[in-house]
């Protein structure tokens, strides 16, 4: 009885000793390192080239929207004002252009024709009288004075047919070429104007141009939208990572492409294959300062991405991510 006593005591011992000894071995054994990071995912952006007031809007937060969906519109009247502006520069700039292509009417031809004879029927009647004073003058019938006056006046009637025939001539012809293609020119430059408005037209209604998960309604109904200010915020949960800020003591661990198993306390307890995707070139900040001056250094913060191998259910912005190295 008293061996079997003995024979316990001695098992009871062993095995304090024995717990002891490995809850010592464990103290001193290296501590695992956990980093806690978070998940964050691509976001986008709509706003407007135009500046007005938001009209109605399509979705509501939560809402799932494809590629090209209607997402909202802006009411600007200006806009609109600017479109008709533009319309008439162009009708009238069209209408110079068919003007000079075809010329002045025929009846301003034929006047200015009938303007020509007259000026040569006149220039005409003017040399013959002034043939005549000559003959007059060289008999001494009539001053020089006389003769000079006449003289001046068959000149005068000379250009004035001159000038007709020019103006006449000019308009058989029609406007020069470089005078065409000015006015073909600012027909193209208010043509450029009008489509220039459509677009902006165009932009008053805004769809998707990616697909996403509508995260923040910016503006409402009614409300002033700046240009470009956005008015509807999409992310896509399809494209997530998970980002942490690593201590650059610790950034040996981490490589281009290496692969971690992570936990996210959120959705389970089973772990999720990420790999690295995204190393930051520059530090951001000191998360770590040493205590004593001479004794260690202050530690930078790397900012560090990791992606998921395969797509995650249920994946949310910011939920905590945590990886042991």
């Amino acid at each position: 009885m008293h061996k079997i006593l003995l024979a316990i005591i001695l098992v009871f011992i062993a095995a304090l000793f024995g717990w002891v000894g490995f809850t010592f071995y464990k103290a001193y054994q290296p501590q695992a390192i956990i980093l806690q990071g978070e998940i964050d995912v691509q976001s986008y952006h709509l706003g407007s080239k135009v500046a007005g007031r938001v009209g109605k809007i399509f979705v509501k937060k939560g809402d799932v929207v494809q590629k090209g969906e209607k997402v909202f519109t802006i009411t600007s009247p200006e806009v609109e004002a600017k479109l008709e502006q533009a319309k008439a520069a162009q009708e009238a700039a069209n209408a110079q252009k068919i003007q000079t292509q075809k010329g002045a009417r025929k009846q301003e031809i034929k006047a200015a024709f009938d303007q020509w004879e007259k000026a040569k029927s006149a220039a005409a009647l003017m040399k013959s009288t002034y043939n005549r004073i000559e003959k007059l003058y060289k008999d001494g019938v009539i001053s020089r004075q006389k003769r000079d006056e006449v003289y001046t006046k068959y000149q005068v009637a000379k250009y004035d047919e001159s000038a007709a025939k020019q103006v006449a001539l000019m308009a058989k012809e029609g406007a020069r070429e470089e005078v065409k293609k000015a006015a073909s020119a600012q027909e193209r430059i208010y043509k450029a104007k009008v489509q220039e408005v459509n677009t902006y037209i165009k932009e008053t209604t805004q769809y998707a141009f990616h697909q996403g998960e509508v995260n923040q309604i910016l503006l409402q109904s009614g409300e002033l939208a700046p240009t470009g200010f956005p008015v509807v915020a999409l992310v896509d949960m399809h494209d997530a990572w998970a980002r942490f800020a690593v201590r650059e003591d610790y950034l040996s661990h981490f490589q281009l492409g290496k692969e971690f198993k992570v936990k996210i306390p959120a959705l389970s307890n089973d772990s999720y294959t990420f790999k690295v995707t995204y190393i930051a070139i520059m530090g951001d900040y000191a998360t770590w300062k040493a205590t004593q001056s001479g004794k260690g250094f202050d530690m930078k913060s790397f900012e560090v991405e990791l992606r998921p191998t395969q797509a995650i259910k249920n994946l949310r912005i910011g939920m905590s991510v945590l990886l042991e190295l």
